[in-house]
């Protein structure tokens, strides 16, 4: 059984990156790849731990180590950007990054052989066998569980925000959803996805998480993949609702977000400050709101009275923190609006070629 344990959360603010990718073929569409780049050679020297294996062949995740100072992120997450779109074309792949790949056909792509993965699709079946998604996912430092378990129910009312910044998913199995982000909706339909419920405490989550395994719901803590959670092997709060970027800034912006807000709310929690509890149906009206309209949302407040606007909370946030990385983001074109407007004028073609890395 892996259950992670109190003792992890021992360092605060640190961070951590993990990027989705897709592998792609020369024209740009999801092929199979990770038997050649996960398994079948050595990992790049600048990323000796080399890159994970998901669910789909297409699909793989790539790390950064533990960044201890933030400033270093930008170069940390650009150095193992960098040795994985070379490691790919060093073996005739290229890399490509979006919330779900607009040419990715469940039905036609092969899944991975991994046992976990075997085991995830014979138990969860269908919503499993069509999870073609992509996600960023942040980890930040927290120095004490129950303050960890605080801050990712805090951290509940802001997973919409960030995923309306980053909603670049339109087109799932080549069809336009309508959606901003699809793949947040793909990937609710697995269990143990969406909002979590708060818990009161460490012993309350841990108690939950071992109950999970012991009831055969999941075969270890990492299945449970909310958009927010306390990672209790890494000691982390891992932020899990931005959709997969291409453009490295985009990622950078949410990675300075989510530090500065985990940071904050540490020091809210330590100052023993309470704050608003909004109902979960509304938390995940707020979620809703994002997947389908993503930089045009707007979100229940956080005291349930009234709504604001995306605009308006971006400029909040960014004067209360002191980031910027948000607002260039909101002030550009939406990922799901630049790729409905690409396949429009220029074609699928020129869509797939648009998402892939450069080297």
């Amino acid at each position: 059984m892996e259950l992670g344990s109190r003792d992890a959360f021992e360092r605060m603010g640190t961070l951590g990156v993990e990027e989705e990718f897709f592998i792609v073929d020369a024209e740009g569409r999801p092929t199979s790849g990770t038997d050649d780049l996960v398994y079948g050679s050595e990992p790049p020297s600048a990323v000796p731990e080399g890159f994970d294996h998901e669910l789909f062949k297409c699909t793989i995740e790539a790390q950064t180590p533990r960044i201890d100072d933030p400033d270093g992120a930008a170069d940390a997450l650009a150095t193992v950007r960098e040795a994985l779109v070379s490691h790919a074309a060093e073996h005739g792949y290229r890399i490509a990054a979006a919330g779900l790949h607009p040419e990715a056909r469940w039905r036609e792509l092969d899944h991975a052989q991994k046992p976990r993965y075997r085991s995830q699709l014979d138990r969860i079946q269908y919503p499993q066998h069509r999870n073609t998604t992509a996600g960023l996912h942040v980890h930040v430092g927290v120095d004490d569980a129950d303050k960890a378990v605080w801050i990712a129910n805090e951290l509940r009312w802001y997973g919409p925000v960030l995923l309306a910044l980053s909603a670049n998913s339109p087109f799932w199995n080549g069809f336009d959803t309508g959606l901003a982000s699809a793949r947040a909706k793909v990937f609710e339909n697995l269990p143990n996805t969406g909002v979590p419920s708060a818990f009161e405490d460490f012993e309350a989550f841990q108690r939950y998480e071992r109950r999970m395994v012991e009831h055969g719901s999941i075969e270890d803590r990492g299945e449970l993949w909310f958009d927010v959670r306390p990672h209790t092997v890494h000691g982390t709060v891992e932020v899990r609702a931005p959709d997969a970027q291409a453009d490295p800034e985009a990622t950078l912006a949410f990675v300075e977000y989510v530090h500065a807000l985990v940071v904050d709310l540490a020091e809210r929690y330590d100052d023993g400050e309470s704050t608003p509890t909004l109902r979960r149906e509304l938390l995940d009206e707020n979620k809703w709101r994002a997947i389908r309209h993503g930089h045009d949302a707007g979100f229940v407040a956080r005291d349930g009275e009234g709504t604001i606007a995306l605009p308006e909370l971006v400029d909040a946030e960014c004067d209360r923190l002191g980031v910027s990385g948000i607002r260039d983001v909101l002030d550009g074109e939406s990922g799901s609006d630049r790729q409905r407007r690409i396949r429009e004028e220029d074609g699928i073609d020129a869509l797939c070629a648009d998402l892939v890395l450069s080297g």
